[in-house]
């Protein structure tokens, strides 16, 4: 469980810093794409235990790190796009409802069991995530504007599906953060690509230390959710994914509040009442009966 902590909050945290990328300027792709390379680096510098490039090739998972890191960007715009013309509260909805496509695929692949008292709690960890986000709009969406929150929705189902399968069929033990290193190889490449079709070429020392900023934390947050996700710890993906999104959501809002003084509706309000509730409910399913 201690893993699946760790990713939450430093997936908050990754919240916080976009936050501050918008306060002080920052650009935010450059940012980005800068985040990806450093990540790469302290994956590959500092657990690579003497591992080359010509190595990380040649290993099973390298097709699938490949295509991770096109999903990585690509869903990355998608969220840019949803937010710009959806709003932010859809865009947030969008990505984390997503959970329900690895669930779906852990029960259907993996044969993971699903009590009554875990149904429950992952419908009450969506409407949490619903309340939690919406604002005073209301927060639907607009079937004319279905376009980009779909399309974030099975881009960021299919990441979390696709890593909890590659991490279990391909990638060996003791290998969790040189994966996640190759995956963020690949997205600061997909980056790099897109950058200069863009030609986005200026860059301020601000914007590197942002992107350096935000790749250390997002690094250990990916390797703490593939390692919450091995068998010998939580393993259930009907578990770690439920708790994962909705805690991120609950954390990340009361990040606002503290530290960016945002006001809360009493839907919000009510949403963080029930993530909590939903949690308990999925971490109790997940223990042993004869525990």
């Amino acid at each position: 469980m201690i893993y699946l902590i760790l990713s939450v909050f430093i997936s908050s945290s990754l919240f916080v810093i976009f936050k501050l990328f918008d306060k002080y300027q920052v650009n935010t792709f450059q940012a980005i794409v800068i985040n990806y390379i450093t990540a790469f680096c302290c994956g590959f510098f500092f657990y690579g235990n003497g591992i080359t490039l010509t190595e990380m090739i040649e290993r099973p998972w390298n097709i699938g790190a490949i295509i991770l890191g096109g999903l990585f960007i690509s869903v990355f715009i998608l969220m840019a796009l949803t937010a710009q013309r959806n709003g932010l509260s859809v865009a947030s909805v969008a990505g984390k409802m997503s959970v329900v496509i690895p669930v779906i695929f852990a029960v259907i692949v993996y044969k993971e069991h699903l009590s009554t008292l875990k149904i429950a709690g992952i419908l009450l960890a969506l409407l949490a995530v619903y309340l939690t986000t919406v604002k005073n709009d209301g927060g639907t969406f607009d079937r004319k504007k279905l376009l980009y929150p779909m399309l974030l929705f099975l881009g960021s189902g299919v990441i979390d599906t696709a890593i909890k399968y590659i991490e279990t069929n391909y990638v060996a033990k003791g290998e969790t953060p040189i994966f996640s290193a190759g995956i963020f190889g690949c997205a600061f490449l997909a980056g790099i690509i897109i950058l200069f079709l863009r030609r986005d070429f200026k860059i301020t020392g601000k914007t590197i230390l942002g992107g350096i900023l935000l790749g250390i934390p997002n690094f250990y947050s990916i390797v703490f959710l593939l390692k919450a996700l091995r068998p010998e710890h939580i393993g259930d993906s009907s578990t770690v994914y439920p708790i994962n999104n909705v805690a991120i959501v609950m954390l990340s809002t009361i990040f606002g509040i503290i530290l960016f003084k945002e006001k809360l509706i009493v839907k919000n309000w009510i949403g963080i009442a029930i993530a909590i509730i939903s949690i308990v409910m999925i971490a109790i399913s997940a223990q042993p009966v004869n525990a």
